[in-house]
């Protein structure tokens, strides 16, 4: 009688993605990484976007590479104590590994990559918890930039819309969002469509190491909410005015 397939015996081994062997791999990296790159530099993130982090390795890749992962793993990597690390000063690099942070290892120097950093950000579309940099009202009218298709959507997420000789309309007045307020998901949704980023995407180099000077620190704050944890977008930039979004036929 053949064998059922329900017989078949699966390793759980093979379910554990994030193991020993992934931490040890990742261990193993950073350290061929400090082998191969005279310079290592801690960064935090502000606003993470995983898609803007890609195209920054994309950009890096001819002679730097970048680690972001769990602070712990970096850690045992660098080493997390004087007995620990794996070359000289290397823990006191380990101990600026804390909130969203990452590693840039690199053959640039200090100051093209301090250069690089000051200069570099990204506008990218809040999500739900990021605090409105400023208030976003819509004045009522036809949306024409949206397929009758979308009314149901844009009225299930709040807005007064409703179809009017099958043109998308705005029935009444409506704020969006308040600056100084937290985003709900409906808002956050909203922005993207009406494309309106408030988010910036940043990084900051926090310290660096190098084979022939050791450690520098070159940021003295401590993270702030938004490096601290991965979802948080709360950012507040300067903005005054209401921005109106008014559509004409």
């Amino acid at each position: 009688m053949p064998r059922s397939k329900r017989d078949k015996k699966i390793s759980l081994t093979k379910t554990d993605r994030k193991g020993l062997a992934w931490k040890q791999h990742i261990v193993e990296d950073i350290r061929n990484c400090l082998n191969k790159y005279p310079s290592v530099f801690v960064f935090s993130v502000k606003n993470m976007r995983n898609n803007l982090l890609k195209d920054l390795r994309q950009e890096f890749k001819k002679d730097s590479r970048f680690f972001f992962g769990k602070n712990r793993i970096m850690q045992l990597g660098l080493g997390r104590s004087k007995e620990e690390e794996f070359e000289r000063d290397l823990y006191k690099v380990s101990k600026r590994i804390e909130g969203q942070c990452g590693l840039l290892f690199t053959e640039k120097s200090k100051e093209e990559i301090l250069e690089w950093s000051s200069h570099y950000s990204a506008l990218e579309y809040a999500r739900s918890g990021f605090v409105a940099s400023r208030t976003v009202s819509l004045t009522k009218g036809p949306m024409n930039d949206f397929a009758h298709s979308m009314e149901p959507h844009l009225r299930s997420l709040g807005l007064p819309t409703k179809l009017e000789k099958g043109v998308v309309t705005l029935v009444k007045d409506h704020v969006v969002c308040e600056k100084g307020k937290v985003l709900t998901p409906e808002q956050a949704r909203i922005l993207k469509l009406i494309a309106i980023p408030m988010a910036t995407f940043k990084l900051s180099v926090k310290c660096a190491w190098t084979k022939e000077g050791g450690f520098e620190n070159l940021r003295k704050d401590k993270p702030s909410e938004d490096e601290m944890e991965y979802e948080s977008d709360n950012e507040t930039i300067p903005a005054e005015a209401v921005v109106q979004d008014r559509q004409t036929q």
